[in-house]
């Protein structure tokens, strides 16, 4: 697949939370190199946050990720090269980001 290369952009509203630049494509999943920009600093924690959580393995860690995920989605958007994408979910861990989108919105039976 032709991702390899291409720059994707996660935003908050019009500031730049940072730049995924891809170097892995494993459909579904495509990775890259994170570079954080200005706005990271206000999501960083949420995504620290949802990423230990699906670490752990105690009951009601499910909820609290999807509530801590949830937090994420409407805080921030990905965009492709090609514009904005209609679904994603995202992870970002130090200088590395990984996620898999949609161009439709993901079904609540998904």
């Amino acid at each position: 697949m032709g991702f390899e290369g291409e720059v994707w952009q996660v935003r908050s509203g019009a500031d730049a939370v940072g730049e995924i630049l891809i170097d892995d494509a494993d459909f579904p999943w495509l990775s890259g190199r994170f570079t954080a920009g200005p706005a990271y600093g206000a999501v960083q924690e949420l995504f620290a946050r949802e990423l230990a959580l699906t670490e752990r393995d105690d009951e009601g860690h499910w909820q609290q990720w999807e509530e801590a995920y949830d937090e994420i989605r409407r805080r921030v958007s990905l965009a492709s090269p090609d514009g904005p994408v209609a679904e994603f979910l995202l992870h970002i861990d130090g200088d590395r980001a990984w996620f898999r989108w949609s161009d439709e919105p993901f079904g609540d039976d998904e």
